[in-house]
């Protein structure tokens, strides 16, 4: 454990708070997008898959479960819990086919254990974060403008992932055979989508934080 690991564990539970207070209190879906959620819900049951078996520290158990219960309860709000109209379907509609398949094969293909199914689902899963971001991205192009909550909990998930470059990047010059290509290479992609995103958030925030975000359409 790091300083850096743990601040991006923290900002990741940011963005759930964040997103679940949007969506409990302000009792709505606009911006948000369901397909992003449902594939965050598909990585985190897939990763975490061992979460009956393979024990390293009651931190990382906690966070396993807060995980999978958060983004599977995200889920069931946005389904169930608030009014999503035939507009919110038709803008959130990215075809996410186009990122579950190739992910699938890449895990079959390109693992760290190819005699290993549960290396083949957990690379999947890697895979699949990595891009699992683009519905949500897309959906705030078509939108043209982010509200203010939802740009917050945008700007946490990406806060999220570069802390955690740092983190590995730590690792590699602090431990003894630090050596994980697939997570790295996946970080960076993930890393890079949310660029475009935290520069206009920039941009936008200079002039008060309560300020929603202005993106080109």
């Amino acid at each position: 454990m790091n300083i850096f690991r743990f601040l991006g564990d923290m900002s990741h539970i940011l963005s759930f708070l964040i997103l679940l207070h949007k969506i409990y209190k302000g009792k709505s879906s606009v911006g948000i997008s369901l397909r992003t959620q449902e594939l965050y819900a598909i990585v985190f049951c897939f990763r975490y898959v061992d979460l009956f078996w393979n024990f390293s520290s009651m931190y990382n158990w906690v966070l396993k479960v807060l995980f999978i219960v958060a983004s599977c309860a995200i889920v069931y709000m946005l389904r169930f819990g608030v009014e999503r109209t035939a507009n919110d379907a038709e803008q959130d509609a990215f075809p996410i086919q186009y990122l579950l398949g190739p992910c699938a094969i890449m895990g079959l293909l390109i693992n760290q254990d190819h005699s290993s199914p549960f290396e083949m689902i957990w690379a999947f899963s890697i895979y699949l974060e990595a891009v699992a971001i683009l519905p949500q991205l897309f959906l705030l192009q078509k939108l043209g403008e982010v509200e203010n909550l939802t740009s917050h909990y945008v700007a946490a998930l990406g806060a999220y992932r570069a802390l955690y470059l740092l983190n590995w990047i730590y690792r590699y010059f602090t431990e003894e055979d630090y050596v994980q290509r697939i997570v790295w290479v996946a970080g960076c992609v993930q890393t890079a989508l949310y660029c475009d995103f935290f520069y206009h958030y920039w941009q936008s925030k200079k002039g008060g934080m309560n300020k929603n975000v202005k993106l080109p359409v």
